[in-house]
């Protein structure tokens, strides 16, 4: 059984770098084919996708947060990690970590995704930006 747990500080203060982790287990990261994305949604409004690193590494992002979103990992631990810079109270919302089992690059590239995609969820963690 994959499970997804996301970890972090759940308060940031403005102008600071949002670091979350999500650590996955029952299956691996590197694991061909597979595709672990970073999805929030803010209080009243609909999800949105920010980031995705791939198996091999690969990283895609959402062109409205591009700028400021890098998404790493760390294979030794079965992790991969969020980071958004800059933050403003806008970037309050409950953050996501999930799972694509079918990763396409041209599908992230060209924001085709859908969140049907996803067959794994963490439960999610509340961020919020204020000082």
């Amino acid at each position: 059984q994959v499970q997804l747990q996301e970890s972090g500080p759940g308060l940031v203060k403005p102008s600071q770098t949002l670091s979350l982790t999500c650590t996955v287990s029952g299956g691996s990261i590197t694991t061909s084919s597979y595709a672990w994305s970073w999805i929030r949604q803010p209080p009243g409004k609909g999800m949105e996708w920010m980031g995705v690193i791939a198996y091999d590494g690969s990283t895609s992002y959402s062109p409205s947060l591009r700028s400021r979103t890098s998404i790493s990992r760390d294979t030794s631990k079965n992790q991969f990690s969020l980071q958004l810079s800059s933050v403003t109270p806008e970037d309050t919302a409950v953050y996501y970590c999930a799972r694509d089992p079918n990763y396409s690059a041209s599908s992230y590239d060209f924001g085709l995704i859908e969140l049907t995609a996803y067959d794994y969820w963490g439960q999610g963690t509340q961020v919020t930006v204020s000082s």
